[in-house]
């Protein structure tokens, strides 16, 4: 398992530490290393906006971990826990790799910006607001996840989240409220085109 500390090295690391026609979560963990928050949060952005979502049901699934991971961080838990059968839950390989392939593009003009900066914002107290965000996320996600790609913008912010917290680049974790925001507003928005009598 390669050292997580950008989005090139995940997608790296998904792709070389996984294989066969079937991935389990287990295996992609694994991949990214389960006993640190950051790599995990970014791995459950990058799945929650990759193709592995067309599988009904993926995005609220994706949600619920992210919602256990981020309660994690709030209670000061030093290594994540995720239950065995989520764990055990499989996608088609092909699937992961096709989102790696397009992510590819992006993923070296993205790390070229990220290095430490305002790091306390990775560190207590501030980290619990930064997962508060991504509950926040993962809750807007069960609503949006109706409308067609109605759930990237919060799972962008948990992806930005993740990578800010394994670069321990604070400004990137402002993204990642800014990210929130604009989901909270398309919430909105949707909200209030629907027919409520």
């Amino acid at each position: 398992m390669a050292k997580i500390n950008n989005l090139e090295s995940l997608l790296s690391s998904l792709t070389e530490c996984t294989s066969g026609d079937q991935v389990t979560v287990r295996d992609m963990l694994n991949a990214v290393g389960r006993r640190s928050y950051g790599p995990i949060l970014l791995l459950l952005g990058f799945i929650a906006i990759s193709p592995l979502t067309i599988l009904p049901g993926t995005s609220w699934v994706t949600a619920l971990v992210i919602l256990l991971i981020a309660g994690q961080i709030l209670l000061g838990r030093t290594f994540p826990w995720v239950p065995k059968r989520i764990l055990d839950m499989t996608f088609p390989r092909a699937a992961l790799v096709s989102g790696v392939e397009q992510a590819r593009k992006y993923a070296r003009p993205v790390d070229k910006v990220l290095k430490p900066r305002l790091p306390f914002l990775s560190q207590p107290p501030f980290i619990g607001l930064a997962a508060l965000v991504c509950i926040a996320a993962a809750l807007l996600m069960f609503p949006l996840g109706l409308v067609p790609f109605g759930p990237v913008l919060p799972s962008l912010a948990v992806l930005l989240f993740g990578l800010g917290l394994t670069a321990r680049d604070g400004i990137v974790l402002i993204g990642a409220g800014c990210g929130l925001a604009g989901a909270v507003w398309v919430l909105l928005r949707v909200w209030s085109a629907l027919p409520l009598g």
